[in-house]
């Protein structure tokens, strides 16, 4: 058990959330400071930041700017990490900081902070030949450039985030790069991406010499974009975008996409929920792996240290488990908010955040509600359930492709798309090795 430092505060409106100490490769960190230099490339890196916090402070879903900023700030040794949610909870945004942009030794934590109108002022002002200095901790984020200072303290992480989390580093954990644009190309798809606050545009894009060009219909080497303008925030960074990758999820429905810019030293990703008023709150993607003891088990055993590349084969050799049963714990340990899932390095990475008992359950009541149904749960025949629920029966069978499928009106209207329905998942308890 690890404790914490100093009790959270409350002053002047403002709650500063206490960190536990960070458990690092070198052992238990009191204090962690993940960072404390320069960074090589300070206006990409200070426009970076801004883009992270237009996206948090945007409700992409019949638009309306928030005053919510707050994106989450991890050290894992080789590289810095800063990652957020928009206010509609369906645009994830993240920047990766990589060692060659940075001057200064990086540590290991994780900590969230606002980034208010004093932060983005000096962020704004940056200019290109000028030094920023950054040091992120327990304290919080710091900025100090060309004599113009700002320091936020850290903050509480919107509740949904947490649970946020999880269901994108499942999601992003299937994406695969479709198409990539270079130089110009990249950069002028960017100009023409729609204003935040713009219509609802979405189609099939591919590349064109111009940057894209929109289709009704999905061809070879197209990614259907569910709402062009939540991409926006991208044009703070457009002079200084080398090229743009477009991803989308091997078997998933259209719509669900990850844009990466690459930049100098660094790489900002935008992933996109299906449909402009989804969240990432709600996707469910998850559940499934919940429902198994053994990976509960493995997933209580894997040591997590901050590192910033955790792939299932490293794993499931340094656990002495096969690989399968390490993608499961990997996939349970992202459930809490610890693992997040680069898809430009395939790999999961970890930050850490506050424990809080019982949140699986208080955080996917879909779980909660198939743990009801699982006594009643009766094999008719072979691969096929039946399921009373609320004076009704609904069949469960497993298919050829070990994919299960349900007679219930929410499957019948999402599929797999979404998760497991309630029936499906009391099926999966009851069968399983609880």
């Amino acid at each position: 058990m690890r404790s914490f430092g100093y009790a959270s505060r409350y002053t002047n409106g403002n709650l500063a959330l206490a960190l536990a100490p960070g458990l690092t490769p070198l052992g238990v960190v009191a204090s962690p400071e993940f960072f404390d230099g320069y960074v090589i490339y300070p206006q990409v890196v200070a426009r970076g930041l801004l883009v992270l916090a237009d996206v948090a402070a945007s409700r992409y879903y019949n638009f309306v700017p928030e005053s919510q900023r707050d994106p989450i700030l991890t050290g894992q040794g080789d590289r810095l990490r800063a990652e957020c949610f928009s206010v509609c909870n369906g645009v994830y945004a993240r920047l990766d900081l990589l060692q060659n942009g940075l001057e200064g030794k990086i540590g290991y934590g994780t900590t969230n902070v606002d980034i208010g109108a004093e932060m983005r002022s000096v962020l704004s002002s940056v200019r290109k030949d000028e030094d920023l200095h950054i040091k992120m901790g327990d304290a919080g984020l710091a900025v100090d450039a060309g004599g113009s200072q700002a320091r936020e303290r850290p903050v509480k992480m919107p509740d949904r985030w947490v649970r946020a989390l999880g269901n994108a580093a499942e999601m992003h954990r299937g994406m695969e790069p479709v198409f990539s644009l270079t130089g110009a190309q990249a950069q002028a798809f960017v100009a023409g991406l729609p204003p935040a606050s713009g219509k609802l545009v979405a189609g099939w894009v591919t590349p064109a010499r111009t940057g894209i060009k929109l289709l009704r219909q999905g061809a070879k080497d197209t990614v259907y974009i569910a709402g062009l303008h939540r991409l926006s925030a991208l044009k703070r960074v457009m002079p200084h975008i080398k090229g743009v990758t477009f991803f989308q999820p091997t078997f998933a429905e259209a719509g669900t996409v990850m844009v990466v810019a690459e930049l100098p030293a660094c790489r900002i990703t935008l992933s996109l929920t299906a449909e402009a008023w989804r969240g990432y709150s709600g996707e469910g993607a998850l559940l499934s792996s919940l429902v198994y003891a053994q990976a509960q088990k493995d997933a209580a055993r894997m040591k997590l240290s901050f590192d910033g590349i955790i792939r299932a084969m490293h794993m499931a050799q340094t656990w002495n488990m096969d690989t399968s049963r390490a993608e499961d714990a990997l996939a349970l340990l992202a459930v809490s908010g610890k693992l997040g899932y680069d898809a430009t390095d395939t790999a999961y990475f970890h930050r850490e955040l506050p424990e809080e008992p019982g949140r699986i359950l208080k955080d996917n009541p879909r779980l909660l509600a198939a743990q009801k149904l699982t006594d009643d749960v009766t094999l008719v025949r072979e691969n096929e359930w039946n399921v009373p629920s609320k004076g009704a029966d609904y069949r469960v069978r497993l298919g050829d492709s070990d994919r299960y499928a349900c007679s219930c009106t929410w499957y019948l209207r999402h599929g797999s798309n979404r998760g497991p329905c309630k029936h499906i998942l009391a099926v999966q308890i009851k069968t399983g090795e609880f």
